[in-house]
């Protein structure tokens, strides 16, 4: 069989997303005889019919085999083009990677720390999200993704690195700690501080605190952990945040592990494409030795069902 080229597959691609060869033909900057060409060529190559077209209609169909090629190439083709297109732009090799602000404050110096010691040359661009991760990468804006989420998406296949515990946070000078189960009793009247709405440990909390109806109105709510802890630091409030981000320089502040609670797991996700790119496999190998065992605990047997490349 002849090698198929990219330029072949991508015309095919744009006549089956736009329906037609002169849509292609528009976004490709092609004539509409080239745009028909390509694919018959690949059609060629293939040695079956991709596209049904009759003389002079606008609108083209997909064959069976057309349509299982398009569904196999959306949208992961999108994804390998601009990813192309940031390397060719920036002519340097970068890593771009997604993951909450408290993760990479916390936690992430020393994997980056071991990460760039194998590729000291690279750029390591790290954007501080916690929502719409799984659409950046999809739309090719992130390479890698730390998330709290399981998204369920084979476009970003995901790996589980392991869980960790929340914690009570508040004034030392509140006194001694309530029992777990008294919590959200112990709560009411009192200011919450938590995250910006949508994020995952402010719905983790707000479920927490509401149980048996309480209402729960939260007094500041802010983008990351790091901005949370110093408003308790302040005596702003309380909050409920990753028992990783209190330690035993914290003296104004008491904590409690919250047992009682769900453990929050965190998974590695990237590009499906990338799954065997060197420099994220390295990636991956460093957030496993560096985060498992000394912060997040690992992945129980029950566990390693879930996803996985």
């Amino acid at each position: 069989m002849a090698k198929i080229s990219l330029t072949l597959i991508q015309t095919f691609y744009q006549v089956a997303r736009h329906g037609s060869f002169s849509g292609a033909a528009r976004d490709l900057n092609l004539s509409y005889q080239s745009a028909a060409n390509h694919v018959r060529r690949l059609e060629q190559i293939l040695q079956g019919k991709l596209i049904d077209s009759e003389q002079g209609a606008k609108r083209i169909s997909l064959t069976p085999r057309g349509r299982a090629l398009y569904s196999l190439l959306h949208p992961e083709l999108d994804i390998m083009l601009e990813r192309l297109t940031k390397l060719i732009e920036n002519q340097r090799s970068s890593l771009r990677v997604g993951m909450p602000q408290a993760i990479f404050f916390y936690l992430f110096p020393r994997v980056l720390s071991r990460f760039r010691e194998a590729f000291p040359e690279m750029e390591f661009a790290v954007y501080e999200r916690d929502t719409v991760l799984a659409e950046l990468v999809k739309n090719g804006s992130l390479d890698v993704c730390i998330s709290e989420r399981y998204f369920g998406d084979p476009v970003v296949p995901q790996r589980l690195l392991g869980s960790y515990r929340l914690s009570l946070v508040y004034p030392q000078e509140w006194g001694e700690p309530p029992q777990q189960h008294d919590i959200p009793r112990w709560a009411e009247g009192r200011p919450f501080i938590t995250y910006e709405p949508g994020q995952t440990l402010r719905n983790l909390a707000v479920d927490f605190l509401g149980r048996d109806g309480a209402i729960v109105q939260p007094a500041v709510s802010t983008s990351g952990s790091s901005s949370v802890k110093r408003c308790v630091e302040e005596g702003l409030g309380f909050s409920i945040i990753p028992s990783w981000c209190v330690g035993p320089e914290d003296r104004t502040i008491s904590s409690a592990k919250l047992t009682n609670l769900p453990e929050v797991r965190v998974y590695f996700g990237n590009a499906g494409f990338l799954q065997k790119h060197p420099m994220v496999q390295q990636l991956f190998e460093d957030c496993r030795r560096e985060l498992v065992g000394p912060i997040l605990d690992p992945s129980r047997s029950s566990e390693l069902s879930l996803p996985s490349l």
